[in-house]
């Protein structure tokens, strides 16, 4: 399931759509670029990327401050200075965010690249941004947190990893400037002697000892089942060594030794 998530997820990086979604606020920053035209003025269009200070440079009406500002209410700015400058009648501007790099959010944890990453589309979702990070490490757990700040209210939420490929997509939530995404690591076990490949497992849901062993890659042509160690803390946070059967669930951070065979 997790490989086919991470599958699903970078086609969904590829595929989303670069537009404008009508009905939704985005305010712009420093480093995207915009498009602004002004109805039957072709002369007047222009690209440009809004400066560090939160400027862009228009004809006739010169340096507009348009950071921090949504997209409406950098065109009725610029609408303002063509008509109070009596060049333009009654101006209707329109701008199109063509790059949005404004806004970053920070991915972090259990992903493969961890770091702020800018929003680049508008409508990037959280599912957009693990893809940019390139995705969940194997490590990762099932368990999404995304919080930030909506409507000048702190939030956060935790989200399902299955929920961001549902049909409705109803927990891959749009992310905004200063969100962060935390991906926590998912429960482990460790196993190490004669096994093929001891180390670090993601722990799944009910793995018994069995399983666990056989996600080591076996026994090495010198190892045993017999007498299999299961170093386990307790309650009081004390390490106790059992000796579970095969098919007895592990539970997380247990260390399994496979020991050697003498015969």
């Amino acid at each position: 399931m997790k490989a086919m998530a991470m599958a699903l997820m970078l086609g969904m990086l590829s595929s989303a759509p670069a537009g404008l979604r009508a009905g939704q606020e985005y305010l712009l920053g420093s480093g995207d670029v915009i498009r602004i035209s002004v109805f039957q003025n072709p002369d007047l269009a222009t690209e440009a990327r809004v400066s560090e200070s939160g400027e862009v440079s228009f004809p006739l009406v010169g340096s507009v401050k348009v950071g921090g500002r949504s997209v409406a209410a950098a065109e009725r700015l610029i609408a303002k200075g063509l008509r109070e400058g009596g060049f333009v009648n009654d101006p209707q501007v329109n701008i199109l965010p063509l790059e949005i790099r404004g806004n970053q959010v920070s991915v972090l944890g259990q992903v493969n690249r961890p770091g702020r990453y800018p929003i680049e589309t508008f409508n990037m979702r959280v599912a957009d941004m693990l893809a940019v990070a390139g995705g969940v490490s194997e490590l990762g757990a099932d368990t999404i947190v995304l919080s930030g700040t909506r409507e000048g209210e702190r939030f956060q939420r935790e989200i399902d990893m299955a929920k961001l490929f549902a049909a409705d997509a109803g927990g891959n939530d749009m992310v905004a400037g200063g969100d962060i995404i935390y991906v926590g690591r998912a429960p482990t076990f460790f196993i190490y002697g004669q096994v093929q490949k001891p180390g670090a497992y993601r722990l799944e849901d009910g793995m018994t000892l069995m399983q666990a062993l056989a996600t080591g890659g076996g026994l090495t042509n010198r190892g045993t089942e017999r007498g299999m160690e299961v170093h386990r803390r307790n309650g009081n946070g004390e390490i106790e060594v059992l000796e579970l059967g095969r098919n007895d669930p592990l539970r997380p951070d247990d260390v399994i030794h496979v020991k050697e065979s003498w015969f």
